[in-house]
């Protein structure tokens, strides 16, 4: 027993012995590596605890303090949602740390290299305390997410550009027939693959024999985009190139394949319903590899001038060495180590990069997430991404004729009523209304709504004929005046 704690012991020691040497070793160059690698961190945790949080965070009083207990996809997106919370809240408190370093002899430059098994230890503390915070920071949080994602897809495209650039420059410096017709080949091919890849989107998002006129405007909209980047890639006073102009077409079309892929599985211009599944998983992995390939690229890429990230007074990749005698060489040098050395790039941007990924990588692991505040899922309102949805829905076949033939009602109370009875918005119901379909507003169980809301909704919805009341689905009788609802038709 006492032999066997001590090897334990010792494993332990040289564990951490270990530890500390691999962490001590990162260097200023592989610094901007272990950065990615602690993202790469991140996106494990969320992944992982998705998958298995769920029933540990159901048994938390300050989480579950529902009437009814969410589902299981409630609180996988909730556990998604605070990883992410806490990784967006450490990189941006070095993104802030880091504002203003001009110089390498700034004391906060040894912060943004060194230290790294305390920041390790800060970011795991960090990401333990979200689990303590309120569900509302949460749900404000996944709302703010939704901005920020917006502008790392911004930030994507500005890394592609300066890759594509970066990859035509080299070509083009070879001055070499081959290279020439290289460039040519894959800008074809780009463009084949993107006309083929928007053939696919009217193929699968715009059927014949429905009116899915938003899906058509937006696959439009990309073409036009495509042949405007073209455009002003031959024009003369631009002297571009067809590499830059084509690879961010075909990004551009992924985009709108991207945006219109998570349409509802029930709506009919959404052709990849009978696939959802594997569309979504597909499309998951492959955002998240693009989100990855990003930020590796922009740590990668960081040292470099003409890179979004660096800072004005960085210097030049391969700069001309000094014209000077080798006999003064050496003081000059000795100059040098006194002088303080510019940085090569902006630590507090390069951060940033990573305080977005983390806001867009939470939006593709919980689909770009629903409601994670004060309501459950479980309850009988829906979300309000669901309840738009299927109000649209609902509107459009409100629209499209009369409603399919109904068995008739069993003698109640509310037997005047057509079987449209629940919560739907205001828009549906005047729709319905419209078609002469009783409409009655169950609001006990949608306190979270604002009050004033339903204030304000009550009156308007009576003056065109729609009784809003306080009730629940399975109440066995209605208000006095329901019957009123819908009369007959002249």
């Amino acid at each position: 027993m006492w032999a066997a704690s001590c090897l334990a012991s010792c494993c332990a020691a040289c564990a951490c012995e270990a530890c500390r040497s691999v962490v001590g070793g990162i260097s200023r160059r592989s610094a901007r590596i272990a950065y990615c690698g602690l993202f790469a961190l991140s996106l494990v945790v969320s992944w992982v605890l998705r998958e298995v949080a769920a029933p540990v965070m159901e048994s938390l009083p300050w989480i579950n303090h529902f009437h009814k207990t969410p589902d299981r996809e409630w609180f996988e997106t909730d556990a998604v949602l605070r990883v992410s919370l806490g990784n967006f809240l450490f990189f941006t408190i070095l993104a802030v740390l880091m504002i203003g370093i001009k110089d390498q002899k700034d004391p906060r430059d040894r912060l943004h290299h060194g230290g790294w098994m305390p920041k390790i230890v800060c970011w795991c503390i960090v990401v333990f305390l979200m689990f303590f915070v309120p569900n509302g920071i949460v749900s404000f949080y996944e709302t703010i997410s939704k901005f920020g994602s917006g502008l790392f897809l911004l930030v994507q495209v500005v890394l592609l550009l300066d890759f594509v650039h970066a990859w035509n420059e080299n070509w083009v410096s070879k001055d070499e027939q081959f290279w020439y017709m290289a460039l040519l080949i894959v800008s074809l091919l780009c463009y084949v693959a993107t006309l083929s890849f928007t053939g696919l989107l009217f193929h699968w998002f715009t059927p014949s024999g429905h009116d899915c006129g938003l899906n058509t405007f937006f696959i439009v909209l990309t073409l036009i985009f495509v042949f405007v980047f073209a455009v002003v890639a031959l024009h003369p006073k631009v002297n571009g190139s067809l590499l830059p102009a084509s690879v961010i077409s075909l990004y551009c079309t992924y985009l709108c394949y991207s945006g219109i892929s998570s349409e509802p599985r029930d709506y009919e211009c959404n052709g990849l319903h009978n696939h959802s599944k594997a569309v979504s998983t597909g499309s998951l992995t492959l955002g998240l590899l693009t989100t990855v390939l990003s930020v590796v690229y922009s740590a990668v890429r960081a040292g470099s001038s003409t890179t979004l990230i660096s800072t004005p007074s960085s210097p030049r990749a391969g700069s001309e060495k000094p014209l000077l005698p080798f006999d003064k060489l050496e003081e000059q040098e000795d100059k040098k180590k006194d002088e303080a050395k510019p940085v090569s790039y902006s630590y507090a941007f390069f951060h940033l990069i990573f305080s977005l990924a983390s806001m867009y990588s939470a939006m593709l692991l919980t689909g770009w997430s629903t409601s994670v505040g004060e309501t459950s899922r479980a309850s009988s309102a829906p979300s309000p991404a669901t309840s738009l949805r299927r109000g649209v829905g609902c509107a459009r076949r409100s629209r499209s004729g009369p409603p399919p033939p109904r068995a008739a009602p069993a003698p109640s109370p509310c037997s005047s009523l057509a079987p449209h009875a629940g919560f739907v918005g205001t828009d549906v119901s005047l729709a319905l209304r419209k078609r002469c379909d009783g409409v009655v507003g169950l609001d006990n169980f949608n306190s979270y709504y604002d009050p004033s809301l339903k204030k304000a909704r009550k009156p308007l919805l009576a003056s065109h004929g729609v009784l809003v009341v306080e009730g629940d689905i399975n109440d066995a009788a209605c208000s006095p005046g329901s019957s009123t609802l819908c009369p007959s038709p002249t």
